[in-house]
This record gives structure tokens, C-alpha cells and sequence, in this order.
């Protein structure tokens, strides 16, 4: 099998720069910097939209569990009333040896 590399580019508009070394403009720091905003202001926008579903995903999560500790809670009340039921039975049946 032959190996496939891929393509470099050397587009000039892809190569990293250091602005204390190289000698630029200040009109081209100040677009270097509005660009660098406007990619900073996409990312926090993605980041802020994934933040809000991963809190009301949290959210969701918290008040089920806190509405089936409701829901358990009402159902050992049933259960109780059950018991009482069977103990009230016993004490009604004839005493022998053997309760």
C-alpha cells in the first residue's frame, strides 16, 4: 500500500506569526485583534448555548430525583397503613400456642 500524506499548504494566510518578532503595522494588529474577537465571540456563544442545556439537562435530573423521594416517601405511608391493617388482624385472631 502506498502511503498518502497530506497536502501542505504554505498559503501565507495560515501561517502562525509572532507580533513581538515580526515587524507589522498597527493597522494589521488591530485587524489581527478583531479577528481574534470575532472567533472569541463564536466560541462563547457555542459554549454558552452548550453551558444552558448542560444546566437544564443538571436541572431536570435534581427535581426528578426530588420528585421521586416525594413519590417514595408517599408510598411507605401506604405501606404502613398495610402493616397496621395486618397487625390489627393478628390481635383479632383466637390466642393458641403457637402465635
Amino acid at each position: 500500500m502506498a502511503e498518502k500524506k497530506p497536502s501542505s499548504s504554505e498559503a501565507p494566510f495560515a501561517k502562525r506569526i509572532d507580533p513581538a518578532k515580526e515587524g507589522i503595522s498597527k493597522e494589521q494588529l488591530h485587524f489581527i485583534r478583531q479577528v481574534e474577537l470575532e472567533q472569541w465571540k463564536k466560541k462563547t456563544q457555542k459554549l454558552r448555548t452548550r453551558n444552558v442545556v448542560t444546566g437544564l439537562a443538571i436541572g431536570a435530573v435534581v427535581v426528578g430525583i426530588y420528585g421521586y423521594t416525594f413519590w417514595s416517601v408517599s408510598q411507605e405511608r401506604i405501606m404502613d397503613e398495610i402493616d397496621e391493617e395486618a397487625k390489627r388482624a393478628r390481635s383479632q385472631m383466637p390466642k393458641t400456642g403457637a402465635n
